[in-house]
C-alpha cells in the first residue's frame, strides 16, 4: 500500500489557502481545505505578522480537523517580477543515463548567477536530448556519452519571495518545496501539454490583480500583471449597496450571469438595514457591475493584443474570477478567440481558486523523480491512530464507502 499525505499552502493576497491531500496507490484524494482571510500584500509588500497569523490559524483549524499536526508544506510563491533564464546543460554520461546525471545537470544550473532583486524559485528539466534525440521524458537507461538537458530557472521578485518563505517557517512550518503559482496552476491544468502546438494565454483573476501567462512550446514564457481584480469590479456594488467586500465577491461570483442578454429581475440576495428589509435581483446586480467588466475585458484586450497579432492562442481563466458566471463568455466576445474558464475536477476541491494550490501537489509529485523526497507533511502517528479510532474494528474502509452509498441510494428510492 503507498499512502503519501502532503499539505499544499497557497498565500493570495486575501486569503490563505491550505489543502491537505493524499495520495494512495497513484489515487490522489482531498482530506482537508482550509481557507483564511488574510491582507498578506499591501501592493507588492508582504504583511508579514498578517501572513504569520493566518497561517497558525489555518493549520490549527486543518489540524484538528484531520486528528494530526501538519509539519510540513509544499509552498506557491507568487509570480511577480517574474524571469525565466533558458539554459543547455551537458553532462558526461559514464555508460547509461542514471538519475545522478539529471541531479548533476541541475545543480550545474542552479549555480547560474542571477540578477539580485530575484530569487530562484526553481529549474525545470524541459527536454532531455541522447545520441541527438530530444525528449521531454527523463531517457533513463539510455547508452551514450553525453546528456543535454534543457532547463529553465524560473525566478521571482527576491523580497517578496524571501519574506513568504520566512513568514511560513516563523509560523513554525517545515517548508518541503518552492513553486511558482502559475507553474502549479499549469500542472493542475495539464495546460503544458497544451502547448505543444498551440499558444495559451492564462489569466490568474484574483481579487486586487490579474496576472497573465504566455505559455507556449511547453515552458511559461513571461508574465504580466494587472492591478485589477475582483474587488475593483465590484467597487460599483459597495459603494452603491453597502455590502461587506466579501459578500459582494459571492455575489458576483454565483450569482451575476454576465453573459445573458436580459436579466431576471426576481430577487436574489435579501438582507435587512436600519430594520429595513432590501432585496436585489439579477439586473441590477449586473447593470451595477457593467462599466468595471468592461474596463477590466478592455485592460485585458490590450495586453493580450501583441500575441493576438501573431498567433490564435486559447485563453484560460482560473482564480477567483474563473468562478464568475459568463466572464468567459464576454472574453471570447472580446478577443474573437477560444476562452474557457477552469475548475478543478478533483472531488472537495473544485473551486477555480484553488487551481495553483492543487496543482502544488503534481508538481513535488513529478519533482520525486529528481529528488528522491519521501517524507510526509502530516505527524502519520497520530494520523493512524486517529484513521483506527475512527474506522474502529472495520477492515475494509473501501467497503464501509459502498455500504454508505447502497444505504443513499435505497434511502432516495423509499
Amino acid at each position: 500500500m503507498d499512502k503519501q499525505i502532503y499539505a499544499a499552502l497557497e498565500i493570495s493576497e486575501h486569503e490563505v489557502r491550505l489543502v491537505i491531500g493524499e495520495f494512495f496507490n497513484t489515487r490522489f484524494n482531498i482530506i482537508k481545505v482550509e481557507r483564511v482571510s488574510c491582507n498578506a500584500f499591501n501592493g507588492t509588500n508582504v504583511i508579514k505578522e498578517e501572513i504569520i497569523k493566518s497561517v497558525k490559524k489555518a493549520v490549527e483549524n486543518a489540524s484538528k480537523s484531520i486528528g494530526a499536526n501538519i509539519e510540513k508544506v509544499i509552498l506557491a510563491i507568487p509570480s511577480i517580477n517574474f524571469k525565466r533564464l533558458p539554459l543547455k546543460v551537458r553532462v558526461e554520461v559514464e555508460g547509461v543515463v542514471a538519475i545522478e546525471d539529471v541531479k548533476e545537470a541541475v545543480k550545474k544550473a542552479t549555480s547560474t548567477k542571477i540578477d539580485n532583486n530575484l530569487a530562484l524559485i526553481q529549474a525545470v528539466c524541459i527536454k532531455y536530448t541522447v545520441n541527438g534525440i530530444s525528449s521531454r521524458r527523463i531517457p533513463i537507461n539510455e547508452r551514450c556519452n553525453e546528456l543535454l538537458v534543457n532547463i529553465d530557472l524560473l525566478c521571482a521578485d527576491r523580497k517578496v519571495a524571501f519574506d513568504i518563505v520566512s513568514s511560513v517557517t516563523e509560523a513554525n512550518l517545515e517548508i518541503m518545496d518552492i513553486y511558482l503559482d502559475t507553474y502549479a496552476t499549469c500542472k493542475e491544468a495539464a495546460l503544458f501539454e497544451q502547448t505543444v502546438d498551440q499558444n495559451v494565454i492564462l489569466l490568474k483573476v484574483e481579487n486586487n490583480n490579474t496576472t497573465l501567462s504566455l505559455l507556449s512550446q511547453g515552458k511559461i514564457h513571461s508574465i504580466d500583471r494587472i492591478n485589477m481584480g475582483l474587488s475593483n469590479i465590484v467597487e460599483s456594488l459597495i459603494d452603491k449597496y453597502e455590502f461587506p467586500i466579501d459578500a459582494a465577491v459571492n455575489l458576483v461570483k454565483y450569482n451575476a450571469r454576465m453573459n445573458l442578454k436580459t436579466y431576471s429581475k426576481n430577487p436574489i440576495y435579501i438582507w435587512s438595514k436600519n430594520n429595513e428589509t432590501k432585496t436585489i435581483n439579477e439586473m441590477e446586480l449586473c447593470d451595477t457591475i457593467k462599466q468595471s467588466v468592461e474596463q477590466w475585458l478592455d485592460l485585458v484586450s490590450s495586453m493580450c493584443q501583441p500575441i493576438l497579432q501573431v498567433s490564435k492562442p486559447t485563453v484560460i481563466i482560473t482564480g477567483e474570477g474563473g468562478e464568475m458566471q459568463g466572464l468567459d463568455n464576454l472574453l471570447s466576445d472580446k478577443l474573437n478567440i477560444e476562452v474557457k474558464s477552469y475548475s478543478p475536477e478533483t472531488l472537495g476541491g473544485r473551486r477555480s481558486s484553488l487551481t495553483s494550490t492543487l496543482g502544488l501537489f503534481y508538481a513535488y509529485k513529478d519533482q520525486q523523480v529528481i529528488t528522491g523526497n519521501s517524507s510526509n507533511s502530516v505527524n502519520m502517528d497520530q494520523f493512524e491512530k486517529t484513521i483506527t479510532y475512527k474506522n474502529g474494528n472495520k477492515s475494509n474502509p473501501e467497503e464501509s464507502i459502498t455500504k454508505k452509498l447502497k444505504g443513499m441510494l435505497f434511502e432516495a428510492r423509499k
